[in-house]
């Protein structure tokens, strides 16, 4: 094995991982709004518009990622959608983590003990109330696990963003190997760096995971909805 060549190439691998780590956040935080958004719409009683956003889901989740990023990048055009190859990236991992960020957001949501909504609905508490304090606690608790597990596989989606030519690791690694001829060294460094990259992630979220655990079940950090009320109408 030839150390030298991680000396060689670091300064370009790091570059790459930087754009790697970049799109990985930018898409992930693109899938989590759009996820919310469309679990939302889907609560809403009117079929055409809950046949729209399941459709969208299932097309998503029932397609390969590298297709519909080539749909995006390449097809985008014929119908005036130009995108840069990053823009491109980031908005094809954005979408395609919308369809799956928002079935685990539906599936939270169902988790939620029908008897405390209609609680809160009887004290005359507006949705927006019932929301954020009976239904988001509730559904941050049971969904962080699997919201923390779709991180981490979308980190290792961002492989595919290379075929686009976006300058991400697996990009630099090309590069790398089709120079130097160095395949092992190349498929290691490649490995290490989404290991880590993956470890964070899992370490990061069951942290998280660990604080909103205790923050809400500790009895002066949350709001009944009756005390709600009361102070509303007091």
């Amino acid at each position: 094995m030839d150390f030298t060549l991680f000396v060689q190439y670091g300064p370009a691998l790091l570059r790459g991982f930087g754009v790697t780590i970049l799109c990985w956040a930018a898409g992930c935080a693109i899938g989590l709004a759009l996820g919310f958004v469309l679990m939302l719409l889907g609560r809403i009683d009117w079929k055409p518009l809950r046949w729209t956003i399941r459709a969208y889901i299932e097309i998503i989740r029932g397609t390969p990622f590298l297709i519909q990023l080539f749909l995006l990048y390449s097809g985008g055009p014929a119908i005036g959608l130009r995108l840069e190859a990053t823009t491109a990236g980031i908005l094809g991992l954005g979408l395609y983590g919308s369809a799956y960020f928002a079935e685990i957001f539906r599936a939270g949501y169902q988790a939620v003990p029908k008897g405390q909504v209609e609680a809160a609905l009887s004290l005359g508490m507006p949705y927006g109330g019932i929301l954020r304090r009976v239904i988001l606690p509730v559904m941050l608790v049971s969904t962080v696990p699997a919201i923390v597990n779709m991180l981490a596989i979308l980190t290792k989606e961002t492989v595919v963003l290379s075929i686009i030519t976006v300058p991400e690791l697996m990009y630099e690694m090309q590069t790398m190997a089709a120079e130097t001829f160095a395949s092992f060294e190349t498929i290691l460094a490649m490995a290490l760096f989404y290991w880590l990259l993956v470890e964070v992630v899992s370490r990061l979220g069951r942290r998280f995971e660990a604080r909103v655990t205790r923050f809400l079940s500790h009895p002066s950090k949350t709001t009944r909805p009756s005390e709600t009320t009361s102070n509303a109408r007091a």
